[in-house]
Order: C-alpha cells, then structure tokens, then sequence
C-alpha cells in the first residue's frame, strides 16, 4: 500500500502555475507553417511579427567587433551594460521628449522578458489589470503568473479597436492595479490618437492606477498617425508608470534578444533583482549591437517603414475585396487584423467552420496559408496577418486565401 508520501510524489509531474501556461499561439502557427514548408508544401506564413529585412550592417558589425573583445565573454552588470543604459535613456529622449535617468533603465532579455518582469514586479495575487482586447497573446500568461486576474476590455474593428476612457471606468473595480496599455498594437496595428492617449494617461493618474506602456512598434506608423509616448503626454504618470520597448521591431533585430523596461527607481530596482537570479545578464555581444542600433542613425528604420507602409495598403486592398470580409486599415506596426465573422458557419470545401480557429485551420489545409486566428488574442472571430514578409509572398498568399473564402455559401 502507498504512503502518503509515495501518493504525493506520484502526482503532477508539472506544477498547476506552470502547466496552465499556453503554448504562444503566434509562434505555434509559424512554427507548423515552418514544418510544413521544409517538408516540401509551398505555405505562406502570415504568422510570426517578425520583419523579414536583415539586421542593419552596422549593427552586425558592431556584434563582430564585440566578438573579440575579451571583456565581453566575462559576465557583466544584470540591469545591462551601463554604456547601453545611457544609450537608451538618450535614445528615449530622442524619440519620445521623455528625459530619464541610467538608473531607470533595466536591459531584459528581449520585450517578452520586460512584460514578464514588470508583471512579477508590480502585481500581488488577485491584483486586477485591465487589458484591452484584442491583446498580444503573452499578455494574459504574463499577468497571471504572479497572481494577477485579467480583466479584459474588448473593442472591435466599429471603433478601430481602441477603448475608451468610459469602458475602462466600467472595467475598474478596488482591485484595480494596473492599465496594459499597447499603441501601435499588436494584433491589430491600432495607434491611439495624442488626445485619447492623454484621456486614458489622466484618467489613471486620477485613479491611482499603474501603467505598463508597450511602445515597441513606435517608430512604425503610417499617414497621419502619430506615436506619443503615454508618459509623455502625461508627465505626472512619472511614479506610477512602466514602459516597455526593445530592439527588435524597430531594426529587425528579433533574433538578438534585446529588451528593455523604464520606470521609477524603486521599482526598477526590484526588477534588476529579479532578473539577477533568472537570467543575470543579457548576452554581451547583443547588448553591444543594441548599443549601436539605439545611437546610430534610423535611416535602415525609416526604408523599412516605407516597404511595411506600401505592404500595408496592399494587404488591406485584398482583404477588403473578400466577400465577408471586414479589414480596418492599420495605422501602425505590420499586422492586419480582419474579421472573418460573416464568414463562420458557411460552407467551404465542405467543412462549416464554426470558430475563426476552425477557418484558420481550413486555410492552411486547403490554401496553404498560415493566419493565427482571433482566438489567441482573445476576440474570436478574427484573423490576424502580419505583412512583414516580401511584397511577392504577400500577393501570392493573400490571393490564395481570398480564392478560398470566396468559396463560401
């Protein structure tokens, strides 16, 4: 007969926090995409965000010369390189009138490190976070690991998917810590005007409510859009606001893992212990590339904005001439996010999917295109499309899934 002791190490092998965490449903997708094209089939990735231009030259030199220096093969400061600190305080005062200090500035082992930190740092458990949908995938998973609870806030293509200020008083509750806020977006490239950013910025200072700001698409928005950093907008969110950016959108710098958060010394602080015991620091050599992305010059940005923007009014030209399909244009970052809502229920190839997962899953089988369904980013009923990959890729795909969808009856 077993003993107590026996029984209770025969039980889960993986703890309940870690094995509720979800597979990221965009890397999923780009990875069987990935499979299916080495094993011979010409599918076309719409998935991963991740711009298919090489890291600048500079930029790589710089990581070569790195290379040969032996004091970056030795461990270096946690919170990063102190050079690349003030590089990024600089940079932020560049790009967005923020003046901050070295001290405020904690280099992670790329943004998805940053999300993760500052949710550990700032959340206790059952501390609520308002989180406007749809999101990015890694979002949710962030906040409740720590405890937190995602008190999701949804918005649809009728507003361009940005909330309101009164949709987020009717979200807040006592519980009520922390706004994630993300402008450009990731999923659906929505950039939230100057006046709704200072709307949102003063309305939590109010309120007493945090703000984690994800600014990592900042320099990628297209006509009349303007980025504004929230904490720009809103001086006196200094104390109670965290922003989150990185390397690797903005100089096609995925690969690299360089991120970064900026917030109020003490907490800051915090975050640098924590990551002084889960990664130390980030690899030398990236954070020597990272030092010369944010002090070079952006005219490798501004060339790779000009092919996202004409992408951009490509992919949404023939989405939008899908029968059933509905594709606001995106303002910022390199996704589309078009509803597919009319679609479901119909018969295509004899299949009737019912959920915006079940088409997606359709498309791949009998398009060969890979979309991540509006399932992951919390508003079914959606795709999302990334057109960060060639122009001929994108014509070639996209036509493939609309002789598909046009199927539908």
């Amino acid at each position: 007969m077993a003993t107590p002791d026996a029984e209770h190490r025969t039980g889960a092998r993986v703890s309940a926090r870690i094995g509720g965490i979800s597979e990221s449903a965009t890397l999923a997708v780009d990875t069987k995409a990935k499979a299916l094209k080495a094993a011979g089939r010409p599918v076309i990735g719409f998935g991963a965000g991740e711009p298919d231009f090489p890291t600048p030259q500079p930029v790589v030199d710089a990581a070569i010369a790195a290379c040969s220096d032996p004091k970056n093969h030795r461990y270096s400061p946690a919170a990063g390189l102190p050079e690349l600190r003030e590089a990024i305080a600089a940079k932020t005062l560049r790009d967005s009138g923020l003046i901050v200090q070295p001290g405020q500035v904690l280099v992670t082992n790329g943004g998805k490190q940053a999300v993760y930190q500052a949710f550990q740092t700032l959340l206790d458990p059952g501390d609520e976070v308002l989180l406007p949908a749809p999101y990015w995938t890694t979002y949710p998973e962030a906040i409740t690991l720590p405890g937190g609870v995602p008190v999701v806030v949804p918005a649809d293509e009728s507003t361009g998917y940005l909330v309101s200020v009164d949709q987020l008083e009717a979200a807040r509750t006592p519980r009520t810590k922390v706004l994630l806020f993300n402008s450009p977006s990731n999923p659906t490239g929505a950039v939230y005007p100057p006046e709704q950013v200072e709307a949102i910025g003063r309305w939590a200072v109010e309120h007493g409510i945090w703000v984690i700001t994800d600014e990592i698409y900042e320099h990628l928005v297209y006509g009349d859009a303007r980025h504004v950093s929230m904490l720009t907008a809103v001086p006196e969110l200094a104390d109670t606001c965290v922003v989150l950016n990185g390397v690797a959108k903005t100089y096609a710098m995925t690969g690299w893992r360089v991120g970064w958060m900026i917030g109020p010394a003490d907490v800051v602080k915090a975050a640098t212990n924590l990551q002084s015991h889960l990664s130390s620091n980030v690899a030398n050599v990236s954070q020597r590339a990272a030092l010369e992305a944010v002090s070079g010059s952006l005219d490798a940005v501004h060339e790779m904005r000009a092919a996202f923007d004409r992408r951009r009014r490509k992919m949404v030209e023939l989405l939008s001439a899908i029968p059933g399909v509905s594709c606001p244009e995106p303002q910022g970052a390199f996704y589309a996010y078009p509803s597919v809502k009319e679609l479901l229920g119909k018969e295509i190839r004899g299949a009737r999917p019912s959920t915006s997962a079940e088409l997606a899953a359709l498309a791949l089988e009998h398009a060969e295109v890979a979309v991540v369904p509006g399932e992951a980013f919390g508003t079914p009923g959606y795709f999302r499309l990334s057109y960060a990959l060639g122009d001929d890729d994108l014509v070639t795909g996209v036509t493939r899934l609309a002789a598909l969808l046009s199927e539908a009856r």
